[in-house]
């Protein structure tokens, strides 16, 4: 008779790792967000030793929408914008654990008959995505350009969205449900527009631990860079110290969100012929 299946509540924060470049020797543009290929079999067998549970986007919003419990140790492993890496470095040792994950791809990034200009590395051609994704990956929208989101007028912000899915269905045959925003930011707006677009969940940065009250269109995830040493991505899959660990990040977020919410009022004001009265003296 087999042991019963251990579950924790649904009230259980989760660790959603968020990896980008997956490289031996990135380009600068990418180092620092990038991890070595043996720094990820690293991580991954610890997560195997620890006993962790690894779950795509779709399958943790889905048990959060559901009420349902999550399996013992829940654990998200995804990747940002589509770089060639994944494919040659991660899909073999995440193979290797059966691990399930999640690919948040660019699609104008990738090679293939709607590639744009600005990919920073070497990235995905879509068959290696289709390899990814038969081999147990979910695939999301990661925009098309990669653009701030938040920075787009109405029409370019639909197009983005619009654009990405629509791709992503026609090249795998199916229209993909999770999205990640670009550089993590987002707004009510943007939101709502992923939404409306038919993504049922998103994915922010935030570099904080999942939690179900964060809503399916804000979870927060947990940067893993080169710089991340194994001890130290321990604590962050255990949830401890990531508030320490991450305290620059957050000071830096915050003064960044005030000047792009000034850049944001000086094009309102200008693309609508706004002016200010000079005050009197």
């Amino acid at each position: 008779m087999s042991a019963p299946l251990m579950e924790v509540p649904v009230t259980q924060p989760v660790p959603i790792l968020m990896y980008h470049a997956v490289a031996r020797d990135p380009r600068p543009s990418t180092r620092a967000l990038s991890v070595s290929p043996r720094a990820f079999t690293e991580q991954m067998q610890l997560l195997a030793d620890r006993g962790f549970t690894p779950l795509t986007t779709a399958q943790l919003a889905a048990a959060w929408r559901g009420g349902s419990p999550l399996p013992l140790h829940p654990v998200l492993i995804t990747f940002d914008d589509g770089y060639e890496g994944v494919h040659r470095h991660a899909l073999p040792v995440l193979a290797k654990h059966g691990f399930p994950a999640t690919l948040f791809i660019s699609t104008g990034w990738l090679h293939g008959p709607y590639e744009t200009d600005g990919a920073p590395d070497t990235m995905l051609d879509w068959g290696q995505v289709r390899e990814l994704a038969e081999a147990g990956m979910e695939i999301g929208g990661h925009s098309h350009t990669h653009p701030q989101l938040d920075q787009l007028t109405d029409e370019q912000l639909w197009f983005e969205m619009l654009c990405c899915r629509e791709i992503i269905d026609e090249q795998l045959g199916r229209a993909p449900v999770s999205f990640a925003y670009p550089y993590g930011y987002s707004s009510r707006r943007v939101r709502r527009t992923v939404r409306a677009a038919g993504f049922a969940q998103s994915l922010a940065v935030g570099n904080e631990l999942a939690r179900r009250t964060q809503g399916p269109y804000a979870l927060k995830r947990v940067t893993v860079r080169r710089s991340t040493r194994l001890r130290e991505f321990e604590r962050l899959v255990d949830g401890r110290a990531i508030a320490w660990n991450f305290a620059r990040d957050h000071a830096l977020t915050k003064g960044y969100a005030l000047l792009r919410k000034s850049h944001r009022l000086i094009r309102m004001v200008t693309q609508n012929n706004l002016f200010f009265p000079a005050l009197s003296p």
